[in-house]
């Protein structure tokens, strides 16, 4: 995967998801924007977000990623962008369990509380090179914050930054257990692997990645040149070449979508011996039947436990864009994305 420095133009809607928020974060700290991550430590009750849900403030870089359904982020943001001109952790509690609210008609509906850690990025040096290594990796991204302004962050196991920073005191603690450091793990973002472009791709890479997904595509055809920009990487290269060059490479699932039969058999022929655990299939089951009895069958076997044909949840509709959508449904079901 692509390891340069991403821009933020496809992240700085608030409906973006972690994947967004950590891109933006990085590129944040890169641009020497003053920003701050928000990132839920605590929940009780009833919550639009759980522990581990993030969303970006900054002066430049605007809001990235939701906290709540748009009820909450203008104080959020205000407390946010304050610590992040302090370069102070800070905590903010948000309560939504007031009856007298409810029932007023000024509470936001979910009846529960938030612990928010508000971290400011320009503390934190070093920040970007973290975010990019969790995205081009398959370890999961793990940070922590303590009442003392103490933050760390790493991959798994492997080596953490450490930070400290001023910070202001901690609201009171919501049980008799006093908790004095809270940490959050995120998932490494899920990898597909597309082998063919075509009418459906404009619309379905661009919804992959707004649901998380890195993505790379393979097509040597000039004809479809235009669409491998879409992608966070992408290949020029035949579908034997390609998994060739990508076999030390991991991926949660293979799409194969050439339109094309001879593609398709040769796409098919290289990922039987590949170990991607979803391989799905574009087309009706009479291709699939085709492709099958061109295959050896020892490629056959290989394939069946892991094939989806064809692939895509049955959403009803037709066209490139309502297939777009079946896929991604069908592959956010197999590893939900933030």
């Amino acid at each position: 995967m692509d390891r340069t420095l991403f821009t933020t133009d496809s992240a700085t809607s608030p409906a973006a998801g972690v994947r967004a928020v950590l891109e933006a974060s990085a590129t944040a700290v890169v641009q020497g924007d003053v920003a701050c991550l928000a990132v839920v430590v605590e929940t009780e009750g009833s919550t639009y977000v759980r522990i581990g849900a993030m969303a970006l403030f900054g002066v430049s870089s605007g809001q990235v990623g939701w906290l709540s359904g748009g009820c909450l982020e203008p104080e959020i943001e205000r407390s946010a962008l304050s610590a992040a001109r302090q370069q102070r952790l800070a905590w903010l509690e948000i309560d939504t369990r007031d009856d007298e609210a409810l029932f007023s008609g000024h509470a936001v509906g979910c009846r529960g509380r938030l612990r928010i850690a508000l971290i400011p990025l320009q503390a934190m040096p070093g920040w970007n090179e973290l975010v990019m290594d969790w995205r081009a990796g398959v370890d999961e991204l793990r940070i922590e914050v303590d009442v003392n302004g103490g933050v760390s962050g790493g991959l798994a196991d492997g080596e953490r930054l450490r930070w400290s920073m001023a910070a202001a005191a901690l609201p009171e603690p919501w049980s008799n257990e006093e908790v004095r450091s809270w940490w959050v793990s995120i998932a490494a973002p899920p990898k597909a692997l597309i082998l063919g472009a075509g009418p459906e791709t404009s619309v379905l890479l661009p919804l992959l990645r707004d649901i998380g997904w890195m993505t790379t595509l393979v097509d040597h055809r000039t004809r479809w040149a235009s669409l491998m920009s879409l992608a966070d990487g992408a290949l020029e290269l035949t579908p034997h070449a390609a998994l060739l060059s990508l076999r030390s490479t991991y991926f949660d699932a293979a799409l194969v979508m050439y339109h094309n039969f001879e593609l398709d058999r040769e796409a098919l022929a290289a990922l039987a011996s590949n170990g991607v655990g979803f391989v799905g299939l574009l087309g009706p089951k009479r291709r699939r039947d085709d492709l099958f009895a061109v295959l050896p069958a020892d490629a056959r076997v290989a394939l069946l436990p892991r094939l989806h044909s064809p692939v895509g949840l049955d959403l009803g509709g037709r066209g490139p864009a309502a297939i777009a959508l079946s896929i991604a449904a069908q592959l956010h079901t197999i590893r939900p994305s933030a």
